[in-house]
């Protein structure tokens, strides 16, 4: 990972550069978004495929010269498509969000009505939330959670969907620590004659690796992205039945997108190929241990968590409305060398950008090569920090501990 060009060009970006990888390698991520890319997914990120435009799709392209530009995307095509037995896949999208764009794109109308999980209630700000394009240029009716249980409520959603009728219903969430069931989502769909979308952008990697049931089977369109659980590159990905095919490519290129980043196609190929690997249902399952080790830890520590633990990569704490906000927690752990984010709870009253919880993830620390044992580790850092939050000492303490764990998991040299 040596950056002479950079150091020689740019010091100030190269210090940087090295300063976050040292945060990384010495502190726990434990965001559930983020994880750590394997050194070929860096190098086909950096690769000279960047310095190429390729507008429109293999074979049918607005420039000259894109003969090795097609074999790189058709193969990120055709691996994504074999890693989830879907009709037809389009790998162009710069993010989840423009995933969750285009497919709406392809299957609605403006003005036309989505049903998604409330922003509050471990939604996405693209499944409908007021200052997002998702409900600026469609009407939005979004369901929530059972107040008593915090779980998805099938009774509430299916009330609400035959009586707000939407053109599509969206499964997925980026805060919600349950399994989600798609087949009964999709009931729910057919009954009041609504389209089925899956956002799966944080649960993609434990699909392909077992550890959670697919949307395949049962949705009309599916996004995700290919960071998080997936472990590639930052971008997204439309799956969908092939009757979508046309009309999703067609709203990519030439409707929302001109020249994709190849680059970045080029690196979601090579992720896609190493999650076609043993190992990776193997990392996938492993995450969930974790994940739930970690959660019980917690929980034998007294804290309280949104649905009492987990099924899959997170876990939400909820501090309550009288306790720590999620905003000074995040805080707090920062200076102990641990990374979480602040994050609203069921039925929270404070802002987003505050919070009564936090939410904590385990597909990075599981890359590094961590386990139950260490989720025990962590857990108890967390509690203490957390249980002495004006006690900077005692951060500091913990901050040079957890550097000392991370130092038997370096990832990158």
């Amino acid at each position: 990972m040596e950056l002479p060009n950079l150091k020689k060009e740019d010091p100030e970006i190269y210090q940087a550069i090295e300063k976050e990888k040292a945060r990384q390698m010495e502190g726990l991520e434990l965001i559930p978004s983020e994880n750590f890319v394997s050194k070929a997914v860096l190098e086909a990120t950096s690769s000279i495929l960047t310095n190429k435009y390729a507008e429109g799709y293999p074979g049918k392209r607005y420039y000259g010269g894109c003969e090795f530009i097609d074999v790189v995307e058709q193969l990120a095509i055709d691996r994504v498509k074999k890693l989830f037995g879907c009709d037809h896949a389009n790998v162009q999208p710069h993010s989840g969000s423009s995933a969750n764009m285009a497919a709406y794109m392809a299957a609605l109308k403006p003005g036309d009505k989505i049903m998604g999980l409330d922003l509050f209630f471990g939604g996405h700000l693209t499944h409908g939330y007021k200052t997002s394009f998702s409900s600026k240029f469609y009407v939005s009716a979004p369901y929530t959670l059972n107040k008593e249980t915090e779980l998805i409520d099938f009774d509430q959603i299916r009330l609400l969907a035959n009586k707000e009728k939407p053109n599509i219903i969206v499964a997925g969430a980026t805060a919600y620590p349950r399994e989600f069931d798609f087949k009964r989502f999709r009931e729910v769909a057919d009954e009041c004659g609504a389209l089925l979308m899956c956002d799966i952008a944080h649960i993609a990697g434990l699909i392909i690796a077992g550890a959670h049931q697919s949307p395949i089977p049962h949705a009309h369109i599916v996004t995700t992205t290919t960071h998080k659980t997936f472990r590639g590159p930052r971008g997204g990905v439309v799956l969908c039945k092939s009757e979508f095919a046309q009309a999703v490519d067609k709203t990519i290129i030439p409707g929302m997108q001109g020249g994709p980043l190849e680059h970045v196609i080029a690196a979601k190929a090579v992720c896609f190929k190493e999650a076609m690997k043993p190992e990776f249902k193997l990392y996938g399952k492993q995450i969930v241990k974790n994940s739930k080790a970690l959660a019980n830890t917690l929980m034998e520590n007294g804290f309280k968590l949104v649905t009492n633990g987990t099924d899959n990569h997170l876990m939400l704490v909820n501090f309550g409305q009288n306790g720590l906000t999620g905003k000074e927690a995040e805080t707090y752990l920062g200076e102990a060398g641990i990374t979480v984010n602040k994050n609203t709870i069921p039925f929270d009253t404070r802002s987003p950008l505050v919070g009564s919880g936090i939410r904590l993830g385990t597909p990075a620390i599981t890359t590094v090569g961590m386990k139950e044992n260490e989720m025990k580790i962590i857990g108890d850092f967390i509690a203490k920090v957390l249980k002495n939050p004006s006690d900077s000492s005692l951060r500091k303490k913990i901050k040079q501990e957890v550097k000392e764990l991370c130092s038997k998991f370096k990832f990158y040299d």
